[in-house]
């Protein structure tokens, strides 16, 4: 199954390459993109020679050069991105990016899906490498999702921002939602041992549920405020960058030397790089979760007197 990994990366890649390359430019490709490419480059070809400490921190590194591409083809696309454009924002989403997916890692001591290897003995070196790789989660989504939108539309469109109303045509639905999501996320940490290991799904779901009622509830930006405008390319883009973000992720982890291993007890003979093939399907509502999650974080640091432009979610 390496090779139908390889292969499927190799198809995303050139997919979306083309997809720029026949999309109309509003302005030339910035030289941070080619920096980015060729640092990613030339990290792979450091990596494959096990040269340190490349080898070890290469998924962090593949991330930050990605990053870096990506931005600079959304930018040279639409004239605005989410660094350039918007770099007070940028540096919160990486901020917040690491106890946001914290959140997952106390999931996981209770539910037990995935292991670390590889890593380096030092605390700190072992430290400032999941920091590192943990900040370029939500960026990384934010920034394929944005890419997406850009080169499947071809040139810089406006969405208006949903309406914040003051009143909901029917709480119903929203406290459903909500209710569903916090049972979701309460009840694997406290199953028997022997079911958590089974209920990650719960987790990927639930905060999606949770979320996006309050966030739309609290008048933060949501897709749900979204669907009532009569939108959905924000959710297609998410969810597209969720399955781009999961085959990168997956691609470049199976490689490096510090990575992750999944020991959940169900499909380990059907793997493809080293997550089982289900596993997959968990890349994409991860995406919508990642939005939900971070659009609440905004909100709150609207709150407490943290100016965060909106529009900088606006993928």
């Amino acid at each position: 199954m390496t090779l139908v990994g390889i292969i499927l990366f190799g198809f995303t890649v050139a997919i979306i390459v083309w997809k720029y390359g026949t999309a109309k430019r509003a302005y030339p490709f910035p030289m941070y993109g080619w920096i980015g490419a060729f640092g990613l480059l030339i990290s792979e070809a450091l990596m494959f020679a096990g040269v340190e400490p490349i080898a070890t921190y290469f998924t962090a590194l593949a991330w930050t050069w990605y990053i870096l591409l990506a931005d600079a083809a959304v930018y040279s696309l639409r004239g605005r991105s989410l660094l350039r454009t918007y770099p007070a924002e940028f540096t919160w989403i990486a901020i917040w990016s690491i106890p946001l997916w914290l959140i997952f890692e106390a999931y996981n001591l209770r539910l037990k899906n995935w292991i670390y290897v590889g890593v380096p003995e030092n605390w700190f070196a072992q430290n400032l490498g999941y920091a590192w790789a943990f900040a370029t989660i939500w960026p990384g989504i934010f920034e394929t999702a944005a890419l997406i939108r850009a080169i499947t539309r071809g040139e810089r469109t406006e969405r208006p921002v949903p309406p914040r109303r003051d009143r909901l045509a029917s709480k119903g639905p929203l406290w459903i939602s909500a209710i569903a999501g916090a049972i979701m996320v309460a009840l694997p940490p406290v199953l028997p041992s022997a079911i958590r290991p089974y209920l990650f799904g719960f987790v990927w779901l639930g905060f999606i549920f949770l979320f996006e009622p309050i966030n739309r509830s609290i008048h933060a930006d949501s897709l749900w405020g979204d669907f009532e405008n009569g939108d959905r390319s924000r959710l297609k883009a998410l969810l597209l960058a969720g399955t781009v973000c999961g085959i990168f992720w997956e691609f470049w982890n199976y490689w490096a030397r510090a990575r992750w291993v999944y020991v959940f007890p169900v499909f380990q003979q059907w793997k493809m790089f080293a997550m089982p093939l289900p596993g997959y399907l968990g890349f994409p509502p991860f995406a919508l979760e990642c939005f939900a999650m971070f659009a609440f974080v905004a909100w709150l640091l609207d709150k407490v007197g943290v100016r965060f432009r909106y529009e900088a979610l606006d993928f």
